[in-house]
């Protein structure tokens, strides 16, 4: 019906509740408890990408820096767009080192053979202990659940000297074992989450697996394991970037440049070149960091599936 020049519209879905045109306005601005209004919308999008340059600046620094001759990198006012853009600048940050220093390819194959192993060991072992305490009865099982999950918060500077002294007497020191060997045993932060996760799965797949005569490894492997692929992979995102990155662990242990790692290669970088070239120290970083980048933007959607399904179970 017409109300002089103002339309007043029906919601017979709301009680009968009449709209205006100014109304309507109000609603599309600020919105009502049905949906958000484009005033609030705006201001969510404008923080997310005030929060997104704040987050992109230090990468674009970097990667600005990588390519940048040396006269350029402390210029002021600073130079955003290098002129010219030195691309020989990765090539040269890798090639040149002391002549006694093993190759990179050394040091990446080092990195590659810890992240590979601590992977599959830490999903191998956290899911094994995590599909105990989700669907396995035995006594104690909440307390020995709770000591699990409260070795969280020991810092590592605590159990750091009483590994080294079982390195030192096992003589593990200075191999890459004792980087290895200790994810076989679980890890208790992807022991939770894994367990937060398995919980969400319905145990009446379990009780049709066990009329169908299914051992409990059967199920472990064929029901369970497929059905927690987002998890998995939100474990294998997270040890991954540890193992990639350690930079503590590598120092202690590895004394030899033939067993160290792109991290003390990078931690070394500045000896190697009797200074710190910022411009190839750049180049360095952003090249190591890349597998970090590719794995997270190829498996995302399945990681951010996985953390947010664990978190809906408590």
């Amino acid at each position: 019906m017409f109300a002089g020049n103002e339309t007043v519209a029906t919601a017979e879905g709301l009680g009968g509740e009449t709209f205006s045109r100014p109304s309507r306005l109000r609603t599309l601005l600020l919105g009502n408890r049905f949906r958000s209004g484009m005033v609030r919308l705006l201001l969510v999008y404008a923080l997310l990408l005030f929060a997104a340059f704040l987050f992109l600046l230090p990468f674009y620094w970097m990667v600005n820096t990588a390519l940048k001759p040396p006269n350029q990198v402390f210029t002021l006012p600073p130079t955003w767009i290098p002129k010219p853009a030195m691309w020989s600048n990765f090539l040269t940050a890798f090639t040149i080192q002391y002549e006694t220093d093993p190759p990179v390819y050394n040091y990446a194959l080092n990195t590659v053979i810890i992240s590979v192993n601590g992977v599959i060991a830490t999903i191998f072992s956290s899911a094994l202990v995590a599909y105990a305490f989700a669907r396995l009865e035995f006594p104690g099982k909440n307390a020995i659940f709770l000591g699990i999950v409260s070795t969280l918060m020991i810092p590592f500077a605590v159990v750091m000297v009483p590994q080294f002294i079982i390195w030192r007497n096992l003589n593990w020191l200075d191999t890459l074992w004792p980087l290895i060997v200790p994810h076989w045993f679980g890890s208790a932060w992807n022991i939770f989450l894994l367990r937060q996760f398995f919980m969400t799965i319905p145990s009446e797949y379990d009780e049709a697996a066990y009329l169908d005569g299914a051992s409990r490894w059967h199920i472990f492997v064929r029901i369970i394991l497929p059905l927690s692929k987002p998890a998995l992979a939100a474990v294998a995102v997270f040890a991954f970037v540890f193992f990639w990155n350690d930079f503590l662990g590598p120092l202690i242990i590895l004394s030899t440049p033939e067993n160290f790692t792109l991290t003390l290669f990078l931690a070394n970088f500045n000896v190697a070149y009797r200074g710190t070239p910022w411009h190839l120290y750049m180049a360095a970083a952003l090249i190591i960091i890349l597998p970090c980048l590719i794995l997270f933007f190829f498996s995302q959607n399945a990681f951010l599936k996985g953390i947010t399904v664990t978190d809906l179970k408590g």
